[in-house]
């Protein structure tokens, strides 16, 4: 069996720590680096509720994409639920990685994992500088709301569902897609002349601008919003794929595990006819 060092050397060499924003916190959380490594979990969230799935399927690593620590401090007291995430998978002997802007800009990484699940054929990446985010055709054209609509399928459901901005029957032929976070990327998405953009956590005056900038100047620009987390999920199962090819090459026999538990804060979605204007 590995050791937990070895693994970690081996997450490191896919997701280099080095390519993480300064601002970032990745690497590993807590675990004993001459720990033996039998089974792997990987999830998006580092939440008591995948602590817990970690400790109930007896993973002696939990790989997360979202540090739990991403702002530092000064406790891991359990009284905190972050500090009783870390005591619970100290005391059951579970180690906590993280790979976060680091896996974002990998090749391959989360938007590729992305576009993978939505089956986009990838270009090249959105922003070259730091391979963030990715450029990608469709192998036929279709409209806006069938791309909305593929995405509604392929992507983990959640709460918030598929948001979307534009005529619904535009024309699409190339799309950018960005996993998480991608209302700061307008500037790049229009540089690259594609007809939509597809990523997570847009917010009202980005989207505001970015439809009015498209509508005065560039064409027509589609936008698809999913939601955060199940934009990132695809990524755990390509990462566990990688760690499988790893251990088959090592002869490591890990069995490596990806959590189905859906960790998006938002519960429910309610439509209402709404106030009087």
């Amino acid at each position: 069996m590995p050791r937990l060092s070895e693994v970690i050397s081996a997450l490191d060499a896919l997701w280099p720590p080095e390519r993480a924003e300064s601002w970032d916190a990745v690497g590993t959380v807590c675990g004993d680096p001459d720990a033996e490594v039998t089974r792997v979990l990987f999830a998006v969230d580092p939440v008591q509720e995948i602590a817990d799935e970690a400790i109930a399927l007896g993973a002696d690593l939990l790989v997360t994409h979202h540090p739990l620590y991403l702002r530092g401090t000064t406790t891991v007291a359990a009284g905190h639920f972050k500090g009783r995430v870390v005591h619970d998978l100290i005391k059951h002997d579970v180690a906590l990685h993280v790979a976060h802007t680091n896996a974002d800009t990998a090749d391959p990484g989360v938007s590729d994992a992305l576009a993978g699940a939505l089956d986009l054929r990838v270009t090249g990446p959105l922003v070259p500088e730091n391979n963030l985010g990715r450029i990608c055709e469709l192998d036929h054209p279709e409209t806006l709301a069938d791309f909305a609509a593929r995405a509604a399928k392929r992507l983990p459901a959640t709460a918030q569902g598929i948001r979307v901005a534009g005529d619904p029957g535009m024309i699409l032929r190339r799309v950018a897609v960005s996993g998480g976070s991608g209302d700061s990327l307008f500037d790049a998405v229009r540089a690259a002349g594609v007809d939509a953009f597809l990523t997570a956590d847009l917010r009202h005056h980005p989207v505001s601008e970015a439809t009015q900038h498209a509508t005065r100047s560039a064409g027509p620009l589609g936008l698809v919003d999913a939601a955060h987390w199940a934009t990132e999920w695809p990524w755990c199962e390509q990462a566990a794929a990688q760690l499988d090819e790893i251990s088959d090459r090592h002869g490591w026999d890990l069995r490596v595990h990806v959590s189905k538990t859906v960790t998006d804060p938002w519960s429910s979605h309610h439509t209402s006819p709404g106030a009087p204007n």
